[in-house]
Protein backbone atom coordinates (compact mmCIF):
# COMPACT_ATOMS: atom_id res chain seq x y z
CA UNK A 1 0.00 0.00 0.00
CA UNK A 2 1.54 3.58 -0.63
CA UNK A 3 2.70 5.58 2.07
CA UNK A 4 0.41 8.76 2.65
CA UNK A 5 1.40 12.37 3.12
CA UNK A 6 -0.32 11.81 7.24
CA UNK A 7 2.01 9.02 7.88
CA UNK A 8 4.93 11.19 6.94
CA UNK A 9 3.35 13.99 9.03
CA UNK A 10 3.52 11.32 12.00
CA UNK A 11 6.69 9.96 11.57
CA UNK A 12 8.11 12.93 11.38
CA UNK A 13 6.36 14.50 14.31
CA UNK A 14 5.27 17.91 12.17
CA UNK A 15 2.00 18.71 10.50
CA UNK A 16 0.38 17.46 6.91
CA UNK A 17 0.65 21.24 6.09
CA UNK A 18 4.39 21.37 7.34
CA UNK A 19 5.05 18.06 4.99
CA UNK A 20 3.39 19.74 2.35
CA UNK A 21 5.72 22.99 2.67
CA UNK A 22 8.57 21.24 2.74
CA UNK A 23 7.61 19.43 -0.60
CA UNK A 24 6.57 22.37 -2.22
CA UNK A 25 7.90 26.04 -0.71
CA UNK A 26 10.51 24.73 1.76
CA UNK A 27 11.96 28.33 1.93
CA UNK A 28 9.09 28.48 4.57
CA UNK A 29 10.13 25.69 6.60
CA UNK A 30 13.29 25.35 9.30
CA UNK A 31 16.11 23.71 7.19
CA UNK A 32 15.87 20.61 10.90
CA UNK A 33 12.38 20.38 9.79
CA UNK A 34 13.04 20.01 5.99
CA UNK A 35 15.54 17.37 7.15
CA UNK A 36 13.51 15.88 9.39
CA UNK A 37 10.60 15.61 6.73
CA UNK A 38 13.38 14.29 4.42
CA UNK A 39 14.34 11.49 6.69
CA UNK A 40 10.80 10.40 7.40
CA UNK A 41 10.04 10.03 4.19
CA UNK A 42 13.19 7.89 2.91
CA UNK A 43 12.63 5.57 6.16
CA UNK A 44 8.80 4.97 5.02
CA UNK A 45 9.42 4.64 1.04
CA UNK A 46 7.12 7.62 0.33
CA UNK A 47 6.89 8.43 -3.30
CA UNK A 48 5.03 12.14 -4.40
CA UNK A 49 1.69 11.71 -6.48
CA UNK A 50 2.78 14.94 -8.54
CA UNK A 51 0.13 13.90 -11.20
CA UNK A 52 -2.87 14.08 -8.76
CA UNK A 53 -1.35 17.34 -7.45
CA UNK A 54 -0.80 18.90 -10.92
CA UNK A 55 -4.78 18.01 -11.51
CA UNK A 56 -6.06 19.60 -8.29
CA UNK A 57 -3.82 22.87 -9.11
CA UNK A 58 -5.51 22.38 -12.79
CA UNK A 59 -2.40 22.19 -14.53
CA UNK A 60 0.26 19.96 -15.66
CA UNK A 61 3.91 20.03 -16.65
CA UNK A 62 3.38 17.59 -19.63
CA UNK A 63 2.93 18.79 -23.08
CA UNK A 64 1.14 16.60 -25.82
CA UNK A 65 2.75 16.42 -28.96
CA UNK A 66 0.75 14.92 -31.76
CA UNK A 67 2.71 13.60 -35.30
CA UNK A 68 1.29 12.39 -38.59
CA UNK A 69 3.23 9.14 -38.73
CA UNK A 70 6.02 8.40 -35.93
CA UNK A 71 7.90 5.76 -37.98
CA UNK A 72 8.60 8.12 -40.41
CA UNK A 73 12.15 9.55 -39.19
CA UNK A 74 11.44 13.40 -40.05
CA UNK A 75 8.91 13.44 -37.29
CA UNK A 76 10.66 11.19 -34.75
CA UNK A 77 13.38 13.88 -35.02
CA UNK A 78 10.77 16.84 -34.77
CA UNK A 79 9.80 14.54 -30.89
CA UNK A 80 13.61 15.09 -30.03
CA UNK A 81 14.12 18.38 -30.71
CA UNK A 82 10.81 18.64 -28.34
CA UNK A 83 12.00 17.14 -26.14
CA UNK A 84 15.32 18.81 -25.27
CA UNK A 85 13.52 22.22 -25.52
CA UNK A 86 10.52 20.59 -22.96
CA UNK A 87 13.37 19.32 -20.50
CA UNK A 88 15.43 22.99 -20.27
CA UNK A 89 11.62 24.23 -19.16
CA UNK A 90 11.28 21.40 -16.46
CA UNK A 91 8.37 19.94 -19.08
CA UNK A 92 8.06 16.42 -20.63
CA UNK A 93 6.57 15.50 -24.09
CA UNK A 94 3.72 13.49 -24.16
CA UNK A 95 4.00 11.58 -27.78
CA UNK A 96 0.77 10.23 -29.90
CA UNK A 97 0.82 9.44 -33.66
CA UNK A 98 -2.84 10.06 -35.41
CA UNK A 99 -1.27 7.63 -38.04
CA UNK A 100 -2.81 10.24 -40.52
CA UNK A 101 -5.91 9.15 -39.25
CA UNK A 102 -8.64 12.69 -38.21
CA UNK A 103 -10.87 9.79 -35.30
CA UNK A 104 -7.30 9.30 -34.11
CA UNK A 105 -6.68 12.27 -33.70
CA UNK A 106 -9.66 13.67 -32.59
CA UNK A 107 -9.57 10.77 -29.59
CA UNK A 108 -5.54 12.00 -28.78
CA UNK A 109 -6.82 15.49 -28.87
CA UNK A 110 -9.51 14.47 -26.21
CA UNK A 111 -7.24 12.41 -24.04
CA UNK A 112 -5.06 15.28 -23.78
CA UNK A 113 -7.58 17.76 -22.45
CA UNK A 114 -8.63 15.12 -19.56
CA UNK A 115 -5.42 14.75 -19.00
CA UNK A 116 -4.91 18.77 -18.22
CA UNK A 117 -1.88 19.05 -20.26
CA UNK A 118 -0.08 22.31 -20.21
CA UNK A 119 -0.57 22.66 -24.32
CA UNK A 120 -0.82 20.66 -27.49
CA UNK A 121 2.26 20.65 -30.03
CA UNK A 122 0.32 19.11 -33.35
CA UNK A 123 0.88 18.12 -36.90
CA UNK A 124 -2.91 17.93 -37.86
CA UNK A 125 -4.57 15.22 -40.27
CA UNK A 126 -7.02 18.60 -41.60
CA UNK A 127 -8.75 20.61 -40.50
CA UNK A 128 -8.08 20.68 -36.59
CA UNK A 129 -9.04 23.91 -35.45
CA UNK A 130 -12.53 23.12 -33.90
CA UNK A 131 -10.98 20.68 -31.62
CA UNK A 132 -7.97 23.39 -30.72
CA UNK A 133 -10.60 25.68 -30.29
CA UNK A 134 -12.28 24.10 -27.62
CA UNK A 135 -9.10 23.48 -26.09
CA UNK A 136 -8.48 27.03 -26.36
CA UNK A 137 -11.14 27.99 -25.05
CA UNK A 138 -10.58 25.92 -21.73
CA UNK A 139 -7.14 27.18 -20.78
CA UNK A 140 -4.83 25.06 -23.32
CA UNK A 141 -2.71 26.45 -25.68
CA UNK A 142 -1.70 24.56 -29.27
CA UNK A 143 1.18 25.21 -31.60
CA UNK A 144 1.10 23.97 -35.07
CA UNK A 145 3.74 21.92 -36.30
CA UNK A 146 4.90 21.40 -40.07
CA UNK A 147 1.64 23.13 -40.65
CA UNK A 148 1.27 27.33 -41.22
CA UNK A 149 -1.36 28.60 -38.87
CA UNK A 150 -4.04 31.24 -40.21
CA UNK A 151 -6.19 31.50 -37.34
CA UNK A 152 -4.07 34.21 -34.59
CA UNK A 153 -5.08 31.77 -31.93
CA UNK A 154 -2.63 29.42 -32.74
CA UNK A 155 1.34 29.88 -33.13
CA UNK A 156 2.82 27.88 -36.01
CA UNK A 157 6.34 27.15 -36.77
CA UNK A 158 6.65 24.90 -40.81
CA UNK A 159 9.04 25.32 -43.43
CA UNK A 160 7.80 27.15 -46.85
CA UNK A 161 6.60 23.73 -48.86
CA UNK A 162 6.07 26.11 -51.74
CA UNK A 163 9.46 26.78 -52.14
CA UNK A 164 10.54 23.52 -51.28
CA UNK A 165 8.95 21.83 -54.05
CA UNK A 166 10.26 24.69 -56.84
CA UNK A 167 13.87 23.94 -55.63
CA UNK A 168 13.44 20.30 -56.14
CA UNK A 169 11.58 20.84 -59.45
CA UNK A 170 14.52 23.27 -60.43
CA UNK A 171 16.85 21.14 -59.71
CA UNK A 172 15.73 18.24 -61.90
CA UNK A 173 15.34 20.57 -64.72
CA UNK A 174 18.98 22.24 -64.19
CA UNK A 175 20.06 18.67 -65.64
CA UNK A 176 18.22 18.47 -68.40
CA UNK A 177 14.90 16.59 -67.43
CA UNK A 178 11.48 17.48 -69.04
CA UNK A 179 9.44 14.34 -68.01
CA UNK A 180 8.47 15.46 -64.92
CA UNK A 181 6.76 13.36 -62.74
CA UNK A 182 5.83 14.50 -58.57
CA UNK A 183 5.03 11.20 -56.53
CA UNK A 184 2.90 11.40 -52.77
CA UNK A 185 -0.49 12.08 -51.52
CA UNK A 186 -3.01 12.18 -50.38
CA UNK A 187 -3.50 16.09 -51.16
CA UNK A 188 -5.56 16.41 -48.06
CA UNK A 189 -2.17 17.09 -46.51
CA UNK A 190 -1.18 21.02 -47.14
CA UNK A 191 2.72 19.44 -47.04
CA UNK A 192 1.83 17.58 -50.00
CA UNK A 193 -0.13 19.77 -51.88
CA UNK A 194 2.52 22.64 -51.03
CA UNK A 195 5.05 20.78 -52.14
CA UNK A 196 3.46 20.20 -55.98
CA UNK A 197 2.24 23.25 -56.11
CA UNK A 198 5.72 24.68 -55.80
CA UNK A 199 7.15 22.07 -58.37
CA UNK A 200 4.14 22.72 -61.05
CA UNK A 201 5.26 26.15 -60.68
CA UNK A 202 9.44 25.93 -61.34
CA UNK A 203 7.74 23.50 -63.90
CA UNK A 204 5.79 25.77 -65.78
CA UNK A 205 8.47 28.83 -65.48
CA UNK A 206 10.68 26.14 -67.32
CA UNK A 207 8.14 25.67 -69.89
CA UNK A 208 8.02 21.73 -68.90
CA UNK A 209 5.16 19.73 -67.43
CA UNK A 210 5.04 17.48 -64.46
CA UNK A 211 2.43 14.80 -63.67
CA UNK A 212 0.82 13.97 -60.40
CA UNK A 213 1.09 10.34 -59.30
CA UNK A 214 -1.01 9.75 -56.34
CA UNK A 215 0.02 7.46 -53.32
CA UNK A 216 -1.97 6.54 -50.53
CA UNK A 217 0.17 7.72 -47.88
CA UNK A 218 3.62 8.90 -47.46
CA UNK A 219 5.60 5.22 -46.68
CA UNK A 220 8.16 3.05 -48.42
CA UNK A 221 5.81 0.81 -49.23
CA UNK A 222 3.56 3.28 -50.98
CA UNK A 223 6.59 4.58 -53.21
CA UNK A 224 7.70 0.80 -53.80
CA UNK A 225 4.14 1.03 -55.68
CA UNK A 226 4.55 3.99 -57.49
CA UNK A 227 8.25 2.63 -58.72
CA UNK A 228 6.67 -0.90 -60.16
CA UNK A 229 3.71 1.32 -61.68
CA UNK A 230 6.50 3.60 -63.63
CA UNK A 231 8.60 0.68 -64.58
CA UNK A 232 4.99 -0.97 -66.28
CA UNK A 233 5.77 2.26 -68.71
CA UNK A 234 7.58 1.72 -71.87
CA UNK A 235 10.74 3.59 -71.37
CA UNK A 236 9.76 6.16 -73.08
CA UNK A 237 6.77 7.14 -71.53
CA UNK A 238 8.42 7.15 -68.22
CA UNK A 239 9.34 10.50 -66.63
CA UNK A 240 13.18 10.95 -66.38
CA UNK A 241 12.96 12.76 -62.80
CA UNK A 242 10.93 11.81 -60.36
CA UNK A 243 10.44 14.31 -57.14
CA UNK A 244 8.88 12.62 -54.58
CA UNK A 245 6.84 13.93 -51.47
CA UNK A 246 9.18 12.65 -49.05
CA UNK A 247 12.53 10.70 -48.15
CA UNK A 248 10.06 7.42 -47.73
CA UNK A 249 8.31 7.43 -50.59
CA UNK A 250 11.37 8.38 -52.51
CA UNK A 251 13.38 5.64 -51.04
CA UNK A 252 10.60 2.95 -51.79
CA UNK A 253 11.00 4.36 -55.57
CA UNK A 254 14.88 3.47 -55.64
CA UNK A 255 14.00 -0.07 -54.12
CA UNK A 256 11.47 -1.10 -56.63
CA UNK A 257 14.20 0.38 -59.74
CA UNK A 258 17.48 -1.06 -58.21
CA UNK A 259 15.71 -4.52 -57.12
CA UNK A 260 14.22 -4.79 -60.70
CA UNK A 261 17.22 -3.80 -62.96
CA UNK A 262 13.92 -2.12 -64.72
CA UNK A 263 15.87 1.81 -64.81
CA UNK A 264 18.88 3.19 -63.89
CA UNK A 265 19.14 6.04 -61.10
CA UNK A 266 20.11 8.21 -61.96
CA UNK A 267 20.74 7.48 -65.98
CA UNK A 268 17.34 6.53 -67.08
CA UNK A 269 15.51 8.25 -63.57
CA UNK A 270 16.78 11.17 -61.59
CA UNK A 271 15.34 11.10 -58.07
CA UNK A 272 15.00 13.54 -55.44
CA UNK A 273 13.14 13.13 -52.05
CA UNK A 274 12.00 15.89 -49.58
CA UNK A 275 12.91 15.96 -45.11
CA UNK A 276 16.50 14.43 -45.76
CA UNK A 277 16.07 12.05 -43.02
CA UNK A 278 19.62 9.88 -42.43
CA UNK A 279 18.58 6.94 -44.61
CA UNK A 280 18.99 9.22 -47.82
CA UNK A 281 22.31 9.40 -46.81
CA UNK A 282 22.32 5.81 -46.41
CA UNK A 283 21.00 4.48 -49.29
CA UNK A 284 22.21 2.50 -51.77
CA UNK A 285 22.11 5.12 -54.20
CA UNK A 286 22.89 7.92 -51.92
CA UNK A 287 19.41 10.53 -52.41
CA UNK A 288 19.29 14.38 -53.31
CA UNK A 289 17.32 15.59 -51.18
CA UNK A 290 15.22 19.15 -49.86
CA UNK A 291 16.36 18.83 -46.13
CA UNK A 292 14.05 20.96 -43.64
CA UNK A 293 15.52 21.62 -39.89
CA UNK A 294 12.97 19.16 -38.43
CA UNK A 295 14.96 19.06 -34.29
CA UNK A 296 14.75 23.28 -34.87
CA UNK A 297 11.24 22.93 -35.88
CA UNK A 298 10.63 20.71 -32.67
CA UNK A 299 12.65 22.90 -29.75
CA UNK A 300 10.57 26.05 -31.69
CA UNK A 301 7.33 24.39 -31.33
CA UNK A 302 8.21 24.30 -27.41
CA UNK A 303 9.60 27.90 -27.22
CA UNK A 304 6.35 29.20 -29.02
CA UNK A 305 4.27 27.02 -26.89
CA UNK A 306 5.91 28.21 -23.85
CA UNK A 307 6.09 31.83 -24.76
CA UNK A 308 9.39 31.88 -25.76
CA UNK A 309 8.15 33.44 -28.85
CA UNK A 310 5.91 35.54 -27.79
CA UNK A 311 5.42 38.95 -29.88
CA UNK A 312 5.44 37.18 -33.15
CA UNK A 313 3.36 38.64 -34.99
CA UNK A 314 3.91 35.91 -37.91
CA UNK A 315 4.12 32.61 -37.89
CA UNK A 316 7.57 31.23 -37.98
CA UNK A 317 8.48 29.86 -41.19
CA UNK A 318 12.15 28.07 -41.75
CA UNK A 319 13.61 27.89 -45.44
CA UNK A 320 14.25 24.32 -47.10
CA UNK A 321 17.46 23.40 -48.36
CA UNK A 322 18.60 21.38 -51.41
CA UNK A 323 21.07 18.65 -50.70
CA UNK A 324 22.49 17.06 -53.96
CA UNK A 325 23.63 13.65 -53.92
CA UNK A 326 23.84 10.59 -56.46
CA UNK A 327 20.73 9.73 -57.21
CA UNK A 328 20.37 12.58 -59.59
CA UNK A 329 24.05 13.56 -60.43
CA UNK A 330 25.75 10.05 -60.44
CA UNK A 331 28.54 11.28 -57.93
Amino acid sequence: MAVSVREVAEDAGVSVGTVSNVLNRPERVSADTVARVHAAIERLGYVRNDAARQLRAGRSRTIGLVVLDIRNPFFAEVVRGAEGRAEEHGRSVLVANSDEKAEREATHLALFEEQRVSGVLITPVGDATPLLGRMHQRGIPSVLVDRRSSDPRFASVSVDDGEGGRIAAAHLLSLGRRRLAFVGGPLTLPQVSDRLSGAQSAAAEAGAAIEFLATRALTVEEGRRAGELLLQRAPAERPDGVFAANDLVALGILQSMVMTGGARVPEDLALIGYDDIDFAAAAVIPLSSVRQPASLIGATAVDLLLGEGEGLAEPVRYRPELVVRASTTGR
